[in-house]
């Protein structure tokens, strides 16, 4: 358990750091640039740092350290919720920055500099991951350097399969995130952080149920047993897809592609309450009845 608690520290301490970075960024830059640059590089480093870690307690820590799958779903659990939390509206995933554009909630050089700030993001994270794991503080770690040169390839499952299987975690996933994008941080943060936890533990033995191209690319990409080619049809076509097949469910059409609803009819938000509509009616045919009177009399002689 020595390992475990060494890992939940370094937690906490990325947490921290990664919020320290946010307060400084907020003093020194404008709005604009602490929004799509910044934020999207914290949250990122955030994001990549702990998913590492964690990732090295799921392929270690059942036979390294003697616990089993549900330490490490309640850890992923609370990453997610504090994540959630403390990310100040960065997403840390190009699949959601594309779905903002395609929303027209952001124009085409804010998704540029969010996209490349997460990929920067993505890349410091993995560095600082790497050196923390050379300081081999536990034993989990002294393993972790011994085969990273020999890591595998997280798809376990047919090509096929597995883009389809990473197209459907990241619909799943822009689905709720689409449903709960009005509602208060109280009930969107552990919706998600279920949503995530869930997913991962029904995809995750197939293709590690990253649906995050970013955090695929820094994750596994350079692992052997797969070409480059298959990792961009599994971890970048798969989940672009699955973000497009929720976008257009939930919106019925993609607004930055073409204004027509494609898929569900174009009705009216304000509706007249039948009865409000019966008594208008009723009170208006004295008038007229007056009205016809009042044209069909003729004038005397």
């Amino acid at each position: 358990m020595a390992g475990l608690n060494v890992s939940i520290a370094f937690f906490f301490l990325v947490v921290g750091a990664c919020q320290v970075l946010r307060q400084l960024s907020k003093r020194l830059l404008s709005p604009g640039a602490y929004d799509c640059l910044a934020r999207e590089l914290a949250g990122s480093l955030q994001l990549c740092t702990s998913c590492l870690e964690l990732r090295m307690l799921v392929e270690i820590g059942p036979w390294g350290g003697g616990f089993g799958p549900d330490v490490v779903l309640t850890l992923l659990f609370l990453l997610f919720t504090v994540h959630g939390t403390s990310f100040d509206g960065a997403s840390a995933n190009p699949t959601v920055s594309l779905q903002e554009f395609l929303l027209l909630e952001s124009n085409l050089a804010t998704t540029a500099t969010k996209l490349l700030a997460q990929g920067v993001g993505m890349g410091t994270g993995w560095a600082v991951t790497k050196l923390y794991w050379s300081w081999e503080l536990t034993h989990f770690h002294l393993i972790q350097n011994l085969i990273a040169s020999e890591c595998s390839s997280s798809i376990h499952t047919s090509l096929h399969h597995a883009a389809f299987v990473e197209g459907t975690c990241s619909f799943l996933f822009h689905l709720v995130l689409l449903k709960l994008c009005q509602s208060r941080p109280m009930y969107r943060v552990p919706a998600l952080a279920t949503t995530v936890t869930f997913l991962t533990y029904t995809a995750g033995p197939f293709t590690g149920a990253f649906f995050n191209p970013a955090l695929a690319m820094v994750t596994t990409f350079h692992c052997s047993g797969n070409s480059f080619w298959d990792y961009v049809q599994v971890y970048w076509l798969g989940p672009l897809g699955g973000m497009l097949a929720a976008l257009l469910l939930y919106q019925g059409n993609i607004p930055r592609l073409f204004q027509r609803n494609l898929l569900y009819s174009q009705k009216s938000k304000y509706k007249i309450p039948k009865a409000r509509v019966a008594a208008h009616v009723e009170g208006d045919e004295p008038q007229r009845k007056k009205k016809g009177e009042k044209s069909n009399s003729k004038p005397r002689a």
